[in-house]
């Protein structure tokens, strides 16, 4: 029999992390029933995902008064921190990589970690997360936004020294519209809708909780469910796999640390620091997926090469995620 004592501090772990405990069944859910979050349409779990970043944007649009968005805008030691991570730290430790395990690891290996490191950053989760840990809103979506947009160009321009195989032409104004559609309308209409609104989520700031909170739960679990039913776990032997995760996890732990570090000799205030983490350390799978298929058309292990986004992405997202948490719990 379990003591009073031992179930009481159960439960009273249970309940602090009960987001972590929601997550780990979400990712175990989207392997054991990837059907539902795999399903494409206009009613399907992804599209519902996509609605609810839009409604995210909008409610943190409607929650944040102007003032302090221009305020979060002008944080440029904030900005230089998350571009300088995602497209400078990242390739030089890809590149160290690279030179390290180039005589052990396969080429396809190393050409998708140096593919993942030149990606921008998350949009919805890294606004989601900064949400959820308390930190700085307006600068996780300035920074989020912007990593994507300078990503456009600057992504291929990293990897056509590197491997320059692919025969499609990124539509980039189409990307640009679907960051503006995603990301700066609904939050430019929420903006707009503050003062009808805006007193009301004052006064309900849990709803804001709750629904980044949900949101990060179904991306977790569509990005799960979608690479199950794919079959991608089954087109790999396990020891590439678990290196991949391996490298994945340090790489993660580095850019952690990394960011973390420069924050603290900056001398970051805590939601500064927030929105630095999980803007500069997280990885874009929405953009990296398509052009991927166009940087390598011609490639024929182009699934190899996107391996180490495929372990990255759902990683970062469960790691973040419970960061995310611990950062709350402090505030």
């Amino acid at each position: 029999m379990i003591e009073a004592s031992t179930l009481s501090a159960l439960r009273g772990w249970a309940s602090r992390n009960l987001f972590v405990l929601f997550m780990a069944m979400t990712v175990l859910l989207g392997f054991v029933a990837p059907g539902p979050g795999a399903a494409e349409g206009m009613f399907s779990l992804k599209s519902l995902a996509q609605i609810g970043v839009a409604v995210i944007f909008f409610l943190h649009g409607a929650n944040l008064a102007p003032s302090v968005f221009l305020s979060g805008v002008r944080r440029w030691r904030v900005h230089l921190l998350v571009q300088g991570t995602t497209y400078i730290v990242f390739p030089i430790a890809a590149i160290i990589l690279a030179l390290v395990l180039g005589g052990v690891m396969g080429p396809d290996l190393l050409l998708g970690f140096f593919f993942l490191a030149a990606l921008p950053s998350t949009v919805s989760s890294a606004v989601a997360l900064t949400a959820v840990a308390g930190g700085n809103v307006p600068v996780a979506v300035f920074n989020a936004s912007l990593s994507g947009l300078i990503g456009l160009l600057l992504t291929p321009a990293l990897i056509a020294p590197v491997s320059a195989t692919g025969s499609g032409t990124f539509d980039f104004w189409a990307a640009v519209i679907d960051i503006a559609f995603t990301v700066l309308l609904p939050f430019a209409v929420g903006q707009a809708a503050r003062p009808l609104i805006g007193g009301f989520l004052t006064r309900r700031k849990s709803l804001l909780g709750r629904v980044d909170r949900g949101v990060i739960l179904l991306i977790i679990y569509t990005s799960f469910a979608a690479s199950t039913a794919a079959g991608i776990w089954s087109n790999f032997s396990a020891q590439e796999v678990i290196s991949t995760f391996v490298l994945s996890a340090i790489m993660l732990a580095g850019a952690l640390a990394f960011v973390n570090g420069a924050a603290a000799l900056w001398r970051l205030p805590p939601p500064d620091k927030a929105a630095g983490v999980f803007c500069g350390a997280t990885k874009s799978l929405a953009t990296g997926a398509p052009m991927a298929q166009i940087l390598f058309a011609d490639h024929p292990a182009v699934g190899g090469i996107m391996l180490p986004l495929l372990v990255y992405h759902p990683l970062q997202l469960m790691v973040c995620a419970a960061l995310a948490q611990c950062y709350a719990d402090r505030v």
